[in-house]
This record gives C-alpha cells, sequence and structure tokens, in this order.
C-alpha cells in the first residue's frame, strides 16, 4: 500500500521527463541571437501603428522601429516601465523607464532613461523608421537593462531631449509591448 505523496512509476516517469525536458531546454549561446518585438497599436484617437523589432547579438542589441500612419515631422519614442497598453491613451505604460533614476535627455548622451531612444523622422506617406544599436540593453537577462516587460511608446510631438520627465513629448500615440 502506498502512502500518500509516495513516488509512484507514473510520478516518477513524469518528474524524469519533466525534468530531462528543462534540462534540455534550449540556450541561446554567445554567437546566437535573441530577439523581442512589440506590435504597436493606434492610441489617443490616432491611426499611428507599426513594429518595434529587438535583436541581440553578442552584446548589442538593435532596435528597427517602423511606424505608419502618424502625421509627417519629428515624434519621441520611449520606453517606457509598465508592459501594458490597455488604456487608451497608453496611460498604463506608466512613465519612461529609468532604473539609473537619471534626468530626461538624449540617448547615449549623459544624463538620460535608458527608455530615452530619441525621434523618429515620419515622412510624408505617414510613414517612418529608426534604427538603434546599443550595448545598454539586453533581452531575457533578468538583468536592470532587460527590455522585456516593458512597453515602447510614439509619441505625438517631437522631444526636446531636455525637459523632465518626458521631453514635452504630446500624446501617446502607439504602444506595444516588449515580448
Amino acid at each position: 500500500m502506498l502512502r500518500s505523496g509516495a513516488m509512484t512509476p507514473f510520478k516518477i516517469a513524469l518528474t524524469s521527463v519533466t525534468f530531462f525536458g528543462f534540462a534540455c531546454a534550449h540556450t541561446p549561446s554567445a554567437g546566437e541571437a535573441k530577439t523581442a518585438r512589440a506590435l504597436l497599436e493606434s492610441k489617443s484617437a490616432s491611426s499611428v501603428t507599426g513594429t518595434a523589432e529587438f535583436v541581440q547579438t553578442g552584446n548589442d542589441v538593435k532596435l528597427t522601429l517602423s511606424v505608419a500612419g502618424a502625421s509627417p515631422g519629428k515624434h519621441a519614442v520611449h520606453v517606457h516601465v509598465v508592459p501594458d497598453c490597455s488604456d487608451a491613451e497608453a496611460k498604463s505604460a506608466g512613465d519612461h523607464w529609468n532604473p539609473s533614476h537619471e534626468d530626461h535627455g538624449q540617448f547615449d548622451v549623459a544624463p538620460f532613461h535608458l527608455g530615452d531612444i530619441g525621434n523618429l523622422d515620419v515622412g510624408d506617406d505617414g510613414k517612418g523608421s529608426l534604427v538603434l544599436t546599443t550595448p545598454r540593453w539586453s533581452i531575457a537577462s533578468g538583468k536592470e537593462n532587460d527590455l522585456l516587460g516593458h512597453s515602447i511608446v510614439v509619441h505625438a510631438s517631437v522631444d526636446d531631449l531636455k525637459t523632465n520627465p518626458s521631453g514635452n513629448s504630446g500624446g501617446r500615440q502607439a504602444c506595444g509591448v516588449i515580448k
């Protein structure tokens, strides 16, 4: 007779299979790329949509951002701290991602937030793209600079790259959770 909690042959086999499955889970090697993506949804009654692709190779993360449906000109782009774009105006995304508690600024020029990406140029056709490569971010590292668990937001106006907390960048026109 088996006691409650005793290991039956079925439980032993299931435990072994489960352990083996975890042990065989694929972990990218140093030369393999890690990826993350955000689908940008229109917010604040705008028609802005797009994608943000993040690819980490070695220590560098490359962001390729593409949008459509935006007004011509410059639009601020920021990574926000909360992975939630459910609010109609994307306020659920919270503030800029700023784990080092710096003042707002231009990316890679101290002081700046890790979420201060800069400005996206949009043409007369409403389309724009931005590419940024940096060793300051990571993907799926579990470290303070990990992009996963945040959101990316395209704003209505240009980022002046100095005014706290958001560079006078205006409303949030598109938002996507980085997954």
